[in-house]
């Protein structure tokens, strides 16, 4: 008697969700711990799951959890529904929008939003909210509606969004050409000694970590980045700084203060989330831990936007107020700082 009951699903009734490539120099490494490295809000159970229910490829060829993957070997993770960026639910989420015309606006993303849908981040995001207030937004090459430029979900502040796909070129170009205006606040670990400065180095995927970015010195990996930093306050054991964007790499900031020694306050993927600096009183200790407390997120807010309009050629420059839980964060370092004279 027939049975299709155990049939694994062949390739074409499923849909890729992830691809990766086994890195030059990759040790072989089972293929769900090589997963864990790469798919943000993974857990092992469901790629182990995903294993199980014969998800799981590399090179074409279906395989079990304890697979090693090598250089050069391509793994895609699949499954039996599209990818949720081709799902996208509209959902009646307000928008703090701080400007808008017919072909673009301006929106002051609040802290822990995330921008579009993506692996453990199905709903909620910026992304359900456009599409339900918006009709016919325009995708860009990775089907993201209106979207020209991201900022990560912890991070607070401005994003463009594009209405129409004039707009949208005419705004990806500026971006691409760093034509546009992007100015970040951070509170950061540490005295930073001189008062401005420019962090220049290529930007890529950690090879031992793959949620990370590291700066590549020589240039020999990665893509250009360029951030320009200014001091804006000096608070004790952590300072305020004002940076600047040319281009714009992911977790840009975050990596280039972390490179010179200053790690974005209360970033928990980069280490900012221990005690870098200060004392070893308990009272310190307390004291930073009741910081985290009022700021749980890494200490970035996309303060200034400004770009060319698509249509009228006017430059336009946004500025948006820095976040509660930010302002409370730093008044707090401010009043700990003006209290022990170090």
């Amino acid at each position: 008697m027939d049975s299709t009951e155990n049939q694994e699903p062949s390739q074409e009734e499923l849909f890729e969700h992830h691809k990766f490539i086994g890195a030059k120099g990759q040790e072989p490494l089972r293929v769900d711990k090589f997963l864990m490295n790469f798919i943000e809000n993974a857990t092992r159970n469901k790629i182990q799951q995903a294993a199980k229910q014969g998800h799981i490829w590399v090179n074409d060829a279906i395989v079990k959890q304890n697979y090693k993957v090598k250089a050069g070997d391509e793994v895609k993770v699949m499954f039996e529904h599209p990818p949720y960026e081709f799902l996208l639910t509209p959902e009646d989420i307000p928008l703090d929008i701080v400007y808008e015309d017919d072909t673009l606006l301006v929106v002051n993303k609040p802290p822990g939003m995330v921008v579009h849908p993506g692996h453990g981040n199905y709903s909620g995001t910026l992304i359900n909210a456009l599409v339900y207030h918006f009709d016919n937004l325009p995708s860009n090459s990775s089907e993201r509606p209106g979207l020209v430029h991201r900022i990560d979900k912890d991070t607070s502040g401005l994003l463009v969004i594009a209405k129409t796909e004039a707009a949208m070129t005419h705004l990806a170009k500026q971006f691409f050409e760093k034509s546009s205006e992007r100015e970040y606040l951070a509170l950061v670990w540490g005295n930073v000694e001189d008062d401005e400065g420019t962090v220049e180095g290529h930007i890529g995927r950690n090879p031992k970590n793959r949620l990370q970015m590291i700066v590549f010195p020589e240039g020999d990996q990665g893509k250009e980045a360029v951030t320009h930093y200014k001091v804006i306050e000096r608070l004790g054991y952590v300072t305020l700084v004002s940076c600047k964007l040319e281009t714009g790499r992911t977790h840009q900031i975050r990596v280039h203060m972390k490179y010179i020694g200053h790690t974005l306050f209360n970033d928990e993927r980069y280490g900012g989330d221990k005690i870098l600096k200060g004392t070893t009183f308990t009272k310190y200790k307390q004291f930073v831990e009741n910081a985290f407390k009022i700021l749980p997120r890494q200490a970035l807010h996309a303060k200034t936007l400004g770009f060319e309009h698509p249509v009228t050629g006017e430059f336009m420059r946004f500025d948006s107020e820095l976040p509660e839980d930010m302002v409370n964060c730093i008044e707090k370092w401010r009043s700990y700082a003006k209290h022990n004279d170090q």
